[in-house]
């Protein structure tokens, strides 16, 4: 993460919008649409973007692609379903890695981001 700037912070749902992760040092931004996504990633240049798998009508797999063309950050999707019902889908897309939503903290983010694109459940 760069300088002494607090990582940027792009989540794409409801329990990563969370007032709480203001607390964990992250700057925070919010899109509710692919396309909201591309324009805020854009204009905040973010760190992290987190993409959520089950986007209304859209897929999280195409908005990870998209994204990675366009922004240089690191992708982490985030799903409620399991990481082994997606499991090819997650190792052939751009994103570092995957958290399941029961397990989204700040603490997790930072276990994937320093492991093997995996975080533990605690």
């Amino acid at each position: 993460m760069p300088g002494s700037n607090p990582p940027r912070l792009l989540p794409g749902s409801r329990k990563a919008r969370s007032p709480d992760w203001n607390a964990t040092g992250y700057l925070v931004g919010v899109a509710r649409s692919g396309t909201e996504a591309l324009v805020r990633a854009a204009e905040l240049t973010p760190d992290i973007v987190l993409v959520d798998l089950g986007l209304d009508g859209e897929s999280g797999f195409d908005m990870a692609a998209e994204l990675a063309r366009g922004v240089s950050c690191v992708i982490i999707l985030i799903s409620t379903h399991a990481q082994e019902d997606f499991e090819e889908l997650i190792a052939g897309s751009p994103a570092r890695g995957f958290l399941p939503k029961s397990a989204l903290s700040a603490r997790a983010i930072r276990e994937l981001l320093d492991g093997d694109g995996q975080a533990s459940a605690t």
